[in-house]
């Protein structure tokens, strides 16, 4: 949001409860009146949410590493402001843009790591210096993006706005445009006739980044956590979690299979997840195909999977394809699943109707599409 213009500069990582924050916060409020120390600017979302606000937010995501959530998000905000953004647009600015951050979990590192660093003051420095964003936009706070190369302070009490390092803090947490951690954000865009998906890849080592394998299908993440304790998966797969998008359960955090497939990993095989549902903060270093469109619900073709078919996963190439007599695979009868009992309790109830009219994943996984 900083680097959309969205945020006071220098604001997106100070902690809360701290005299900084609190003075952000105060600021925040006056520029939302109009109120600044810096003029009467007062900009509205709709003046500062353009096509370079949005291409500015993508490469800040695969500058960062960051987010597979973004790749619905940043569609959504766009089609709000009346732009198309599709996921070819995502992955043709990840192969221009390098990665200057590992934070977890394309690294050990946490965002505090990141902000101590020399955080979004000097990752738009670098970028900006290298060609990779547009200066020439609206912010809230009333300048051009140049205006976010600096760090927020309190100087004998006053919220001042001092110039970014010119040099990282922590060359292994964020690196400079001249020498990144590699010269792609890592994000792809996977297509074949199982449909279309995403992928980050930049903590998944080159040695991982293509698999093929039996799949081995569950309707859900604890499905998968059974087997794996009872000792069932004990060689190569791609396991296949369905009924997990936005249509079928609303797409919850499958946190729960990183550890399981991550250990598999670790044993020696060759392992990939492929799953309707998403991932983000957790994809790591298994290779995993998320926000699978079609969806299961929708009867797409990962409805059509079953245990055993082989499938291959190529990150380099970004292709998921079924291996196999593609007639017969498209001739079966989609899988179905009674999802009745995910939908009560908890004030899920609530959401039934933004479950039938949400979109599919690639275009927002919005209702207003």
């Amino acid at each position: 949001m900083e680097i959309m213009g969205l945020h006071l500069p220098g604001a997106s990582f100070v902690n809360p409860g701290t005299p900084l924050r609190d003075a952000l916060t105060q600021e925040a409020t006056r520029r939302a009146l109009s109120l600044s120390a810096q003029g009467n600017n007062y900009t509205p979302v709709g003046h500062v949410i353009d096509e370079k606000a949005i291409v500015n937010g993508l490469v800040g995501l695969h500058a960062t590493g960051g987010s597979t959530n973004h790749t619905m998000h940043l569609i959504a905000i766009a089609a709000a402001a009346g732009l198309t953004v599709t996921w070819d647009d995502m992955s043709d600015l990840s192969d221009a843009t390098p990665l200057l951050a590992r934070v977890y979990p394309n690294g050990v590192a946490d965002v505090n790591h990141f902000h101590a660093a020399g955080g979004m003051g000097f990752l738009i420095q670098e970028l900006l210096g290298s060609g990779h964003l547009h200066e020439d936009v609206k912010t809230v706070w009333g300048t051009g993006l140049s205006g976010y190369c600096v760090e927020a302070k309190l100087i004998e009490d006053k919220l001042s706005f001092e110039p970014a390092p010119k040099e990282s803090a922590l060359p292994k947490v964020l690196a400079s445009a001249k020498t990144p951690f590699q010269p792609t954000g890592g994000l792809k865009l996977l297509t074949g006739n199982l449909g279309r998906s995403v992928i980050k890849v930049s903590a998944v080592k080159p040695e991982h980044r293509v698999v093929e394998a039996p799949a081995r299908v569950f309707h859900g993440q604890e499905g998968l956590q059974e087997a794996f304790k009872a000792g069932e998966l004990t060689g190569d797969l791609i396991a296949v979690v369905r009924f997990s998008g936005p249509r079928a359960i609303g797409m919850p955090e499958l946190h729960k299979l990183t550890p399981a497939l991550g250990l598999l990993q670790d044993r020696g095989f060759k392992v990939a997840l492929l799953t309707d549902g998403r991932m983000s903060g957790a994809s790591g270093k298994v290779p995993a195909a998320i926000h699978m469109t079609p969806e299961a619900m929708d009867g797409g073709a990962i409805a059509k999977i079953r245990d055993g078919d082989m499938i291959r996963l190529d990150a380099n190439e970004g292709t998921l394809q079924f291996l196999g007599d593609e007639r017969e695979f498209f001739s079966r009868t989609p899988a179905t699943e009674d999802l009745r009992p995910q939908h009560f309790g908890m004030g899920r109830e609530l959401f039934a109707g933004m479950r039938s009219l949400v979109g599919v994943a690639d275009r927002g996984a919005s209702v207003f599409q």
